[in-house]
């Protein structure tokens, strides 16, 4: 082969062997991966076996499977399976881990032993970036997005889907019945071996169905009416394409608008952003230790208790209101239409009329209802716009008790035009990325507490990377090592 490069001689021998650490670059990742584990405080944070026993086989150090793990989500390597292969061939895990080897079994029990420390683990690396002075613009934007689980659609059971399949199994033994009774009548070898293959059907489709029933009456012992046969946590959520529901988890991001780093995170197995406002508004102002942080949010988080909570605690929601009324359809004046002034406890409405808040007697007012009603009765009368204001006597206008912490939260929305653009750039590349790296199946691992996990490894890996982007490998370890 002349005239081309030329390879070394398997055979040749060399006086002096290369040094393991000549094939590390200094600004590889992987050496920020050692730096960054070896100054965790290991027995802190809580991993097993941080500390040696006295006696028995020596084990693998924690230090040693983290790195493992974290190099493998940093290249995509997240199964236990790979990254023992990996670490008998891969020549960045065999400096990292000091040519240690060790079997996929004693990878997946630490992933599966040390979630809680992991998690804290995740969770160091944002205390870094707080100490670097990344989160001085305090805003934030949260979203939450579906992760599928390792369980199947077909292996998720609600008191619907029984039902429906219910109906396949028995419209499918009316078919088998209505061929049967045409075999019988057919005199033939043919017939006979037919009516004998269509009887095992229908005897198994009976079987089916008495699982199916028995199914249904788990289904409804079940808290929130779900059955996952693979994976006991999983639940079947909704998602905006019709029909595309999947079965999986709701992972919670808040991502700082400034540097894109997710600066914390939850999994849950509740489908709905509702109840999430709150929480993650909390967990971002923790994690980001600023007094006052300004979180944007769609409209999938609106929930006036949600916002009502975060009163007073720093956290400042940016939630567009939810457009419920049918009103605008029918050609009505909506409830932007009437202007409620403070100072006098009115609204104002189009006619120019002012509604007054009524008198509810306690023993009409239902339990629980913080709902006041304004109305004018002798205006609406002879109104001229009555006929666009309502085919009612009166028009009369709810308002919430606690309205004043939605109208506050649409000023801070005024002030910021381009919030929800900035909320759809900041939060939206962190999900698609991350999906892209976990692939079509997305978690590996069952339960929630292990998809906690998983989870946090994939954010910590992600953060890493944005830091590497940020200040470049060798600053960065510079700034651990500080």
């Amino acid at each position: 082969m002349k005239r081309f490069i030329a390879g070394e001689d398997r055979q040749q021998a060399t006086l002096l062997p290369d040094c393991l650490d000549d094939y590390v670059t200094v600004d590889n990742p992987v050496r920020l991966v050692e730096v960054f584990v070896d100054e965790l405080d290991l027995t802190t944070l809580g991993f097993a076996g941080a500390v040696p026993e006295a006696t028995g086989r020596p084990a693998y150090h924690p230090a040693t499977l983290l790195k493992i793990y974290l190099y493998g989500y940093l290249n995509h390597i997240p199964s236990s399976r790979r990254l023992e292969r990996e670490t008998q061939r891969n020549i960045e895990l065999i400096w990292l881990t000091g040519r240690l080897m060790p079997d996929f079994k004693t990878l997946a029990d630490f992933r599966k032993d040390n979630g809680q420390a992991i998690q804290a683990a995740c969770a160091q690396f944002v205390v870094l970036c707080r100490r670097l002075n990344l989160f001085s613009k305090a805003v934030v934007a949260i979203d939450g997005s579906k992760f599928k689980a390792v369980n199947n659609r077909d292996k998720n059971f609600t008191a619907a889907k029984v039902e429906a399949r219910l109906a396949q199994v028995e419209a499918s033994i009316g078919r088998y019945l209505a061929a049967l009774d045409r075999a019988d009548r057919e005199q033939s070898d043919v017939a006979e071996a037919r009516t004998t293959r269509l009887t095992e059907r229908i005897a198994g489709l009976r079987a089916q169905m008495q699982a199916l029933q028995a199914m249904g009456r788990q289904v409804e012992a079940a808290p929130d009416g779900q059955v996952s046969l693979t994976d006991s946590d999983a639940r079947s959520m909704a998602t905006s394409g019709k029909g595309t529901g999947m079965v999986g988890y709701n992972v919670q991001a808040a991502v700082d608008a400034e540097h894109h780093l997710i600066v914390a995170h939850a999994v849950t197995n509740v489908g709905s952003d509702r109840a999430q406002l709150a929480s993650m508004g909390l967990l971002a102002q923790e994690a980001t230790g600023c007094g006052t942080i300004t979180v944007l949010a769609d409209r999938g988080y609106l929930n006036g208790d949600q916002v009502l909570a975060c009163e007073g605690t720093g956290v400042l929601p940016c939630v567009p209101k939810t457009l419920t009324s049918g009103h605008a359809k029918r050609g009505l004046f909506t409830g932007q239409d009437f202007v409620y002034g403070a100072e006098k406890d009115h609204y104002t409405c189009p006619a120019g009329q002012h509604l007054t808040k009524g008198l509810a007697r306690s023993d009409r007012r239902a339990e629980g209802d913080e709902m006041d009603h304004y109305r004018n009765l002798t205006a609406c009368l002879d109104c001229a716009l009555k006929p666009r204001c309502t085919p009612a006597e009166t028009r009369r206008v709810k308002r919430w008790v606690h309205e004043g912490v939605l109208d506050a939260m649409q000023a801070r929305l005024d002030r910021m035009p381009d919030a929800m653009k900035i909320r759809r750039q900041t939060v939206e590349h962190p999900f698609g990325t991350l999906k892209a790296w976990m692939g079509a199946t997305h978690f590996l691992t069952r339960t929630l507490a292990k998809v906690r996990t998983e989870m946090s490894l994939q954010v910590l890996a992600y953060n890493m990377k944005r830091m590497i982007q940020i200040f470049g490998v060798g600053p960065l370890i510079a700034a651990i090592r500080a």
